[in-house]
C-alpha cells in the first residue's frame, strides 16, 4: 500500500526531504533530473524557460492560469494618499501594478488534507 501511495504522488517524499523550507528553482531542476530523467542542463533550462514565460506574460499584462494549481493575475492599484508612520507626514502613493495569486480549488483541497476542504463550503 505504501508503494502505491508513492506512485500516486512521486514527488511528495522527495519534497519533504529538502534542506530548506522554501522550494528553489535549483531544487526544482534537481527534482526533474532525479525523477524525470532529464540531464541537469536540460532540467535547469526547462525551469528557467517556464519561469521566464510566466514572468514575461505577467509583465505584458496577461494573466497566467495553471490548471489544478491556480491563477496569477495582474492588478492595477489606484493612486492613494499615504502617511509616513514615523513623522505622520502625508505622502502620495503612486498607481502601481501588483501580482496576485489565487489557488485553485484542487490545490486548496490538497493543502487542507487530500479532499477534506471539499466537504466544507467555507473559504
Amino acid at each position: 500500500m505504501s508503494g502505491r501511495e508513492q506512485q500516486e504522488d512521486p514527488m511528495e517524499f522527495t519534497v519533504e526531504s529538502l534542506e530548506t523550507p522554501a522550494l528553489t528553482k535549483a531544487q526544482l531542476a534537481e527534482l526533474l533530473f532525479e525523477q524525470i530523467g532529464l540531464n541537469k542542463r536540460e532540467s535547469k533550462d526547462m525551469i528557467d524557460a517556464f519561469f521566464d514565460l510566466v514572468s514575461d506574460s505577467l509583465v505584458d499584462g496577461r494573466d497566467v492560469k495553471i490548471s489544478g494549481f491556480g491563477n496569477f493575475q495582474i492588478r492595477t492599484k489606484a493612486p492613494r494618499p499615504g502617511r509616513n508612520p514615523r513623522t505622520g507626514e502625508a505622502i502620495p502613493i503612486q498607481a502601481r501594478r501588483v501580482v496576485t495569486f489565487h489557488a485553485s480549488h484542487k490545490l486548496k483541497e490538497q493543502i487542507q488534507g487530500n479532499g477534506q476542504a471539499a466537504d466544507s463550503s467555507g473559504d
